[in-house]
């Protein structure tokens, strides 16, 4: 999908039927799931309108952190399956609607889910194409797809997989269960839990640490670590090395480590 910076039609919010969106402090992006009659259900045009909303956000300049969140008592209960009853394979292949949750990671920009409620299906497929999980300590988690005769088929079974390992991601996608928050952070899925009034209190306090570092260093550092479960080390640590090597090249490296000798605040600007 084509980028447009196109930073007026970022604020209109009728634009999208299906999401919500807002910028916090000027540095800060939030896309807000929006479909409450369907328990945020992922239908393709939600995801069109998300991919859409997102790129806007990457093509702005100010935006340095993207939140995604969803409703206080549901981030998403996964895929539409009225829409996907509908669909044949073929039409299903056509259509490509699962391809979104790749074009969604592929953003350069951090993204951070911030998680209430039920994350189910599709919801945490979409949660897990995020790069920082933040959830409610009463938010619940699964991959239930099993239980209506298919497989989770937007990341689950491979996502899920690096984030928790085999036998962990096997009991959840072969029983179809639940878990808390707890388990979830236990098991290495999410990256914090708060209290459920909190949720996007943090997840804006981190997106504002993190808009304050150095963007190219926040993209590049994203970039390398996506690459880990792409990679062999051996090939990964290379990869890592050149990227460090090309940000020692750039004017935010060298603003960082002089107001570091100097004991004051960097000021970043992407360059």
């Amino acid at each position: 999908m084509r980028r447009i910076n196109m930073e007026s039609q970022i604020e209109e919010p009728k634009k999208y039927e299906n999401i919500l969106i807002e910028k916090y402090e000027s540095v800060v992006g939030i896309a807000k799931l929006n479909r409450p009659n369907s328990l945020n259900a992922l239908s393709a045009a939600l995801m069109k309108e998300l991919l859409d909303a997102l790129n806007r956000f990457e093509a702005d300049e100010n935006i340095r952190c993207i939140i995604v969140t969803g409703g206080e008592k549901i981030f998403s209960a996964g895929a539409d399956i009225k829409e996907m009853m509908k669909m044949s394979s073929i039409d299903a292949l056509k259509a490509g609607n699962l391809d979104y949750f790749d074009q969604i990671q592929k953003v350069s920009k951090p993204i951070i889910a911030a998680i209430s409620g039920y994350c189910l299906g599709g919801g945490l497929e979409l949660a897990m194409a995020c790069d920082i999980l933040i959830a409610g300590e009463n938010a619940r988690f699964g991959q239930p797809e099993i239980n209506i005769g298919v497989m989770p088929g937007a990341g689950g079974t491979q996502r899920l997989t690096r984030a928790v390992g085999k036998y962990k991601a096997m009991d959840l996608i072969l029983t179809g269960r639940q878990i808390s928050s707890k388990e979830a952070f236990e098991i290495g899925l999410l990256s914090r839990i708060v209290p459920d009034e909190s949720v996007m209190i943090e997840a804006k306090r981190v997106a504002l640490e993190i808009a304050a570092k150095s963007p190219l260093a926040s993209g590049v550092a994203k970039d390398c670590v996506t690459k880990a479960f792409e990679m062999t080390l051996k090939d990964g640590l290379e990869f890592e090395r050149k990227n460090f090597y090309l940000l020692l090249g750039s004017e935010d490296k060298e603003e960082g480590m002089k107001a570091f000798a100097e004991k004051r605040k960097a000021v970043f600007k992407g360059k």
